[in-house]
């Protein structure tokens, strides 16, 4: 039982920035990563960045040096600066939590936002 809400796709012209927002709610215990990945049309979907409880962050090659993860406790912002046509795409926010179950076991599970659509145009 978690939402994902997501905000701050759009349009931009090669070259602009967008900032993306995640906000997760719910019952879990904690989570323990949030990021995005995201999906170009006819491609399959394809990580971006993530970044761990303990603060580790991950980016695609494609990325790194022009995005910036951050995670401000069940909210995550990326940062996109430097854009180009080819991060043009669905971007789907991604959330594992840690969750109690029948009263005494923890279950860690995967959610995923609705994706919100970014369009770069040259």
């Amino acid at each position: 039982q978690v939402q994902l809400v997501e905000s701050g796709g759009g349009s931009v012209q090669a070259g602009g920035s967008l900032r993306l927002r995640c906000d997760a709610s719910g019952s879990f215990l904690r989570i323990e990563v949030m990021g995005w990945y995201r999906q170009a049309p006819g491609k399959e979907r394809e990580l971006v960045a993530t970044v761990t409880k303990n603060g580790a962050t991950n980016y695609a090659d494609a990325v790194k040096g022009r995005f910036t993860l951050s995670r401000d406790k069940n909210t995550v912002y990326l940062q996109m600066n430097s854009l180009k046509p080819e991060d043009t795409g669905v971007y789907y926010c991604n959330v594992a939590v840690l969750r109690i179950v029948e009263d005494t076991r923890l279950e860690g599970k995967d959610y995923w936002g609705e994706g919100t659509l970014v369009t770069v145009s040259s």
